[in-house]
């Protein structure tokens, strides 16, 4: 196309738009100035900004409208605490341990992991959820308690929990991070309970993982020394080892023994 055929075009696009922009001011009606009477009243707008002191209402407006951006940001926050603060890390990662120990990547497939650790962590959580629903919830939703108080109380048994599974010396080790002394059981804060039980957490399920991985790794190393004897060096020992460890987890009943060591380890 020519430079004289582009201008033609780009002439003709901008006539159109500036027709197209005085019909639209030609239509829209025309509103006329009306004289005020002195007696005439003017509404006030529905919603103004006031500069001055505030009543009482509005101040237990702004409260609750802070209770309620507290209570998005917990809902916002709800898949970390239940990741980081119940049972679900450490289910989570011993299952994976052993999908990667048997040696096969997609059975069972993360979905199902996952699926397996939320309704493992619901059956460890009852008792503690229980607990809070007792003690937190149906008071502060039957007007017994205050916000702060149901806080407090809805805190203690996850604390109790967390505590329960917490080494000591992860604990001794934030508390020297912190910069606080020697501190209670019942006195420790929450911001030094909860990264010392998911540290303890990740340590207690390698520690299970290294537990699963020791017969798999087993068979894979007579597997790979069987084929080596054969001659048989180009044949990948995996694909003769996965047979035999699929074979060693059935006999033994694998799912049970690891379902069963994961709830025990929590001490319900």
């Amino acid at each position: 196309m020519s430079a004289l055929s582009s201008h033609r075009l780009v002439g003709a696009a901008a006539r159109a738009l500036a027709m197209a922009l005085a019909f639209l001011l030609l239509a829209v009606p025309e509103t006329q100035a009306q004289p005020i009477s002195p007696g005439t009243s003017i509404a006030t707008p529905a919603f103004r900004i006031s500069m001055g002191p505030q009543t009482g209402n509005e101040r237990e407006n702004v409260s609750s409208g802070i209770q309620i951006l507290a209570v998005m940001t917990i809902l916002t926050l709800a898949p970390s605490i239940v990741f980081l603060m119940t049972s679900f890390t450490r289910i989570v990662i011993v299952l994976g341990f052993l999908r990667n120990a048997l040696g096969v990547q997609n059975a069972p497939s993360s979905q199902i992991i996952v699926g397996i650790s939320l309704f493992l962590t619901m059956f460890i959580m009852a008792p503690v959820w229980t607990d809070i629903q007792t003690n937190a919830f149906e008071p502060y939703m039957a007007e017994q308690l205050s916000s702060k108080e149901a806080l407090a109380k809805a805190t203690a048994p996850m604390k109790k929990f967390m505590l329960r599974q917490t080494r000591t010396s992860e604990v001794e080790f934030f508390l020297g991070l912190a910069g606080t002394g020697p501190t209670s059981i019942s006195d420790l804060p929450v911001t030094v309970v909860i990264p010392a039980f998911i540290i303890s957490e990740l340590r207690t399920s390698f520690q299970m993982g290294l537990m699963i991985f020791v017969p798999f790794l087993v068979i894979d190393f007579l597997v790979a020394a069987t084929l080596m004897s054969m001659g048989m060096m180009m044949m990948p020992p995996v694909v003769v080892s996965l047979p035999f460890k699929l074979l060693l987890f059935v006999l033994v009943d694998g799912w049970h023994l690891i379902i069963r060591s994961l709830v025990q380890s929590f001490g319900t």
